[in-house]
């Protein structure tokens, strides 16, 4: 273009830009108009007014204060002037305070009694005369109601024209009403939110490798200096409630850095391609704000693996927003000081280009926390509570296997909860053993009414269980056995799980055993069987197939595993031959085992019995009281041999401690001196506190004789 061709576009009229204020005058003017206009006009033309009831009405009118009375009886309302020689005694104000014509407004009923009232008061002569006004008044109230739809259509298009407006000025990332903005919160400095690593109790593993990230954010020069390259993110694999978040904020307060939080939802809109500019606005304020860190929780939403196929399932909103977060994180500079952490509890679904390195990482597995780990949690939580002189914390952490960080709080404030419903001072042993039953049994139900017969088989379904874990070396030891029913079991055996780090197959069988034994008490000393064993069954069903179709411990499919991670695939992994020879083997194995089961229970029939008898007296029955009937179980628990290596590394620790520490002997005269002048005077004290104690103690005695 030229200079000429540009002359001419300069000379072209331009129109005039709307500007909004006149907006706003056109309709304030129409709302004075409307205001002032028809009733509104009496707001004009009235003097002073004030409000009372229709009884001081009468005695106002009796009394001869009323000049006129003016009834409106669209509104049921009426004015009664008041004679100038009266108004100090009505208003308490002067003439010249109320102005002129002032009235006093009452709300009335019934307009013929009115009139009765009125007509006779005006031939007593107190009153010369009343009239109509059947005008209804125009107030703001009404006015604004009136005009409500219109106002609101004013304010849509104010925010619409201002939306458009803000996109035009503000980049992609506004639009209308700046949807594509970023939701994610900001702490400006990580400390803010006063977590460290202090308060993350266990996790001592992922703790250690967050910690260089900590690392990397403190001192990056210590690592570039040497070539090396900062990761661009780290991501929190692991079970809902085991601290993920939690760990990411930690990470962010030992930083000191600024830190934005948002979840994988946040991303999520209605609007097409408001995920996409979400995810790049983020991160345009995250190079702002370098160095930082970016913590995304539950990644999952947003981070799902594409589908193949578009046809079955395919989101397109969803995989560019996804595509938007791959580029970001690739994109931005090696060394620019952001780093995103992420968590999710299922990483099997996320897309594989979102775990490459150079994306996240690292991998962190945060687990379910093991003995000494619930151990740590315990003291962490039991802090706020009021506890009781018989709360073992090591007794604590044993009850609670499988449980994760969340659940421990949970079962510590339930305790509280439990303490303070039986009006106890402190929260005591019994109270937290109460708590774990409650989270993983359910409510007890102490209403349902059961027959003695019931009662009878759920005491012998429930025995059965107790004697074949008694008996079997591997089965998980048992600490209560209870008939009260609970959620929707009508009774409950109560086991300490073995945290066993690999499983082998007689445990396995071991557990299956144990699980089928309730089932044949009922079919050896019942003489029937129930729907009572239906999920003792489902469970032994699949742990007999996790044996043959995942571990390989069958006979005839040694060494083989379908186990099959994709979960849009509709077709099986194995063929039908295959799928018959694992159902077969899977009723081999729990068959084999109901016969194991039933041996057993005949050879300690009479101790079942017992049991059985015991527990349908007493109800809930514990490990002592199963001891004294069958004896002393035979092995040894995997916990208690942990417990007790944990007690002797702990000694050993403490000892060597103690040998470190520097002793009296050693030290110098003048403080074997001072230690010596130290115990003389504790022991003068104790002393005296004898004698005193004697004394008054004669005292007390003399005053009684």
């Amino acid at each position: 273009m030229n200079n000429r061709q540009m002359n001419q576009n300069d000379q072209q009229p331009k129109m005039p830009r709307f500007n909004m204020n006149w907006l706003y005058i056109i309709v304030a003017v129409v709302l004075a108009i409307m205001l002032f206009s028809g009733g509104g006009g009496s707001i004009v033309k009235g003097g002073s007014s004030q409000e009372a009831n229709y009884s001081d009405f009468k005695a106002y009118v009796d009394k001869g204060y009323a000049q006129r009375v003016v009834i409106n009886k669209s509104d049921n309302t009426l004015k009664m002037y008041v004679k100038p020689q009266y108004i100090r005694t009505v208003f308490n104000m002067t003439a010249q305070q109320v102005g002129a014509n002032p009235y006093v407004s009452v709300q009335f009923g019934s307009v013929d009694e009115l009139e009765k009232f009125l007509g006779n008061e005006q031939q007593k002569h107190k009153l010369a005369g009343y009239s109509y006004d059947n005008e209804r008044g125009t107030d703001i109230w009404s006015l604004l109601i009136n005009l409500g739809p219109l106002i609101f259509f004013f304010f849509l298009f104010w925010m619409f024209s201002r939306g458009m407006s803000g996109g035009a000025g503000m980049g992609g990332g506004a639009g209308i009403f700046s949807v594509g903005k970023s939701k994610a919160k900001l702490y400006e400095k990580g400390n803010e939110m006063g977590i460290t690593f202090k308060d993350v109790a266990g996790q001592e593993g992922a703790k250690q490798e967050v910690q260089e990230i900590v690392d990397f954010l403190k001192d990056p020069k210590k690592y570039t200096d040497l070539g090396g390259k900062i990761p661009k993110g780290a991501l929190l694999i692991g079970p809902p409630g085991t601290g993920k978040t939690l760990l990411a904020k930690a990470v962010a307060g030992e930083a000191g850095v600024p830190f934005f939080s948002m979840s994988g939802s946040d991303f999520v809109e209605m609007f097409v391609g408001v995920g996409a500019s979400r995810v790049r606005d983020v991160f345009a304020q995250a190079k702002q704000k370098s160095p930082c860190i970016i913590f995304i929780d539950e990644i999952d939403a947003v981070g799902r693996a594409r589908s193949k196929n578009p046809s079955m399932g395919g989101n397109d909103e969803r995989e560019n927003t996804l595509n938007a977060l791959l580029t970001e994180m690739d994109g931005f500079g090696t060394n620019s000081g952001v780093i995103v952490l992420a968590a999710t509890n299922r990483a099997d679904m996320l897309d594989k280009a979102l775990l490459r390195a150079g994306r996240f990482d690292r991998q962190i597995h945060v687990d379910l926390p093991d003995l000494a780990e619930r151990k740590a949690i315990f003291l962490v939580h039991l802090k706020p509570l009021k506890l009781g002189n018989d709360i073992d914390v090591d007794y604590l952490a044993r009850q609670t296997p499988g449980f994760s960080g969340a659940d421990i709080a949970n079962v510590c404030n339930e305790a509280a909860l439990i303490a303070a419903r039986h009006n106890k001072q402190a929260v005591e042993k019994q109270d937290f053993l109460d708590a774990v039953d409650r989270i993983v049994g359910g409510l007890e139900k102490k209403t349902k009414v059961m027959t003695d017969e019931e009662k009878r088989s759920i005491a012998i379904h429930e025995a059965g269980h107790a004697t074949i874990s008694w008996f079997c070396r591997y089965a998980n030891p048992l600490v209560k056995v209870t008939i009260v029913p609970r959620g929707q079991a009508l009774g409950a055996a109560w086991y300490i799980p073995e945290e066993r780090v690999i499983t082998t197959k007689e445990e396995e069988l071991d557990q299956i055993c144990s699980l089928l034994g309730g089932r044949a008490a009922e079919e050896l000393f019942v003489g029937a069987i129930s729907t009572g064993a239906m999920n003792d069954l489902e469970r032994s069903t699949k742990a007999a197939f996790g044996m043959v179709a995942y571990t390989g411990m069958s006979e005839k499919l040694p060494n083989i595993c379908y186990y099959n991670n994709d979960e849009y695939s509709f077709q099986r992994p194995y063929s039908e031959t295959t799928a018959k020879i694992i159902d077969d083997e899977v009723l081999r194995i729990v068959n084999d085992q109901y016969k194991r089961a039933k041996q057993i229970l005949t050879e300690h029939k009479d101790g079942l019995a017992e049991l059985a008898q015991l527990l349908f007296d007493k109800e809930v029955i514990y490990r002592e009281d199963v001891e004294k009937i069958l004896g002393k179980r035979p092995w040894t628990s995997r916990s208690e041999e942990l417990i007790k290596e944990n007690e002797r590394l702990e000694a050993e620790k403490k000892a060597k401690e103690d040998a470190d520490a520097p002793k009296l002997e050693d030290m110098p005269d003048e403080v074997k001196q001072a230690q010596a002048e130290h115990e003389k005077a504790i022991a003068d004290k104790t002393r005296d506190n004898n004698l005193d104690k004697d004394s008054k103690d004669q005292s007390t005695e003399n005053t009684k004789k």
